[in-house]
């Protein structure tokens, strides 16, 4: 595809026609499943999305913030889970309250000690939000083991909160050779949470997973009833190199302009110096990671360095060097972060600019 003139570089594209491709798709294989689709809306802060996402099908929406899910219940979301251990003071009691008003909200937790901090924060308000208990899955990050679950439950329920749910995030997904593996360590935890928890009494009317790497492998009989995937929206670098997409799958990248151009020596890789930096790109790069992204429409090239405003691009000996000013489609490495990092962004069809979308929940981190 040509990037269109009109554009300047670097910027993010969204490819609209291969956006709603994937979304329902995401949405028509996790139906077959009789699963429900809770996308996580972090991956792309845009309200445009979301609401091509609800219309595909989904359940709700996934947030990681209070801040997001502040601009998600403005554009008329209804159903809202944010899915992240929240230590709710007096502070954040009013914007759950504020929130509870205009849509059903619940939050993450995986402490009886933020328990009991929410619980009296909430006052009287305590049983307006529904609270889901994150369970530690395999990724160890937060979220409590599957046997000590029910001690956070007893604790949530005697400060009056209602215990719903339990969620978890197979985060050690993101590894070559690991989603099949972290699929059966989500479903184990998932059941055995479930199991103590129903013995004790707590009705769990729903037990939330998947990740991107892992949606589609989520089986009905996995002990989970919705999944939260993200980045599947766009697909990047890292879900290509998964094998989690393919090329035709890649919704975003980024316009860069060739701006340094260098033959190289027996010592110096053969180089191209692009205009998108870290301060588009983002800069995360897993250790597994061939490069900083990749260049869409040409995979045997390899981001080698980043800096600000500077990409690196190391080109094989035998395919041609592009020439200073060549316009290249670059792919960032994980997409959430890229989004984060502008205001608005071009969105094509047809090869044609067809809209421009703000990024709402840009920055709303807190």
């Amino acid at each position: 595809m040509t990037i269109p003139e009109e554009i300047d570089t670097p910027e993010i594209i969204i490819d609209r026609d291969v956006l709603q491709r994937n979304i329902e798709r995401m949405a028509t294989t996790v139906r077959a499943k009789g699963l429900h689709l809770r996308p996580h809306v972090k991956t792309h802060k845009v309200p445009e999305i979301a609401e091509m996402q609800l219309a595909a099908g989904a359940v709700g929406l996934t947030v990681a913030t209070l801040g997001e899910a502040e601009v998600f219940a403005e554009h008329g979301a209804k159903d809202i889970f944010i899915a992240y251990p929240l230590w709710v003071g007096p502070r954040q009691a009013e914007r759950l309250q504020r929130l509870a008003a205009k849509a059903r909200i619940a939050v993450g937790l995986d402490s009886r000690e933020a328990a009991e901090t929410m619980a009296a924060s909430l006052g009287d308000a305590v049983g307006e939000i529904e609270v889901v208990l994150e369970i530690d899955s395999g990724h160890h990050r937060s979220g409590i083991a599957p046997d000590a679950v029910v001690g956070v439950a007893q604790a949530a329920a005697r400060g009056g909160l209602r215990v719903t749910g339990i969620f978890t995030f197979p985060g050690h997904s993101y590894a070559p050779g690991m989603p099949l593996k972290a699929m059966d360590e989500e479903r184990l935890a998932l059941g055995e949470a479930a199991d103590l928890l129903t013995a004790a009494g707590f009705p769990i009317t729903h037990r939330s997973g998947g990740s991107t790497p892992t949606a589609t492998l989520t089986a009905g009989d996995s002990g989970a009833t919705e999944v939260r995937p993200g980045v599947y929206v766009f697909g990047d670098a890292q879900q290509l190199e998964l094998e989690r997409c393919a090329a035709e799958d890649i919704a975003l990248t980024i316009a860069a302009t060739v701006v340094s151009r260098h033959e190289g020596t027996d010592l110096i890789p053969r180089r191209v110096i692009l205009d998108s930096g870290s301060k588009i790109l983002g800069g995360d790069r897993p250790g597994w990671a061939t490069g900083f992204g990749r260049l869409l429409d040409h995979p045997e090239a390899r981001i080698t360095a980043l800096s600000e405003h500077h990409a690196t691009v190391v080109w094989p000996a035998e395919a041609s060097l592009p020439a200073l000013g060549d316009r290249l489609r670059v792919v960032p490495n994980h997409v959430c972060i890229a989004m984060n990092l502008v205001d608005d962004v071009t969105v094509i069809s047809g090869g044609k600019i067809v809209d421009r979308w703000h990024v709402a929940a840009r920055g709303r981190n807190k």
